[in-house]
């Protein structure tokens, strides 16, 4: 998997927990909602959520009939 350079350092991203923590034990890539692949390496507190993601995971959970996932 291809890690891309960006704006990993001025997002954070949604992932799915489970792989989240995986990845910082192990130092692999994940793929967020918005398609970046990163190693997540930083507190993702520290900073503002990508609004794709954010707006992904909103259409995935919206209660307009839209498919509901885990992000």
């Amino acid at each position: 998997m291809r890690t891309e350079d960006g704006d990993h350092e001025k997002f954070s991203h949604y992932v799915p927990k489970e792989k989240l923590t995986e990845a910082m034990i192990m130092g692999e890539p994940v793929v967020a909602l918005c398609g970046k692949v990163w190693i997540p390496s930083r507190d993702p507190e520290r900073f503002p959520v990508c609004p794709e993601c954010k707006d992904i995971w909103e259409s995935m959970n919206s209660d307009d009939g839209d498919p509901s996932g885990d992000a």
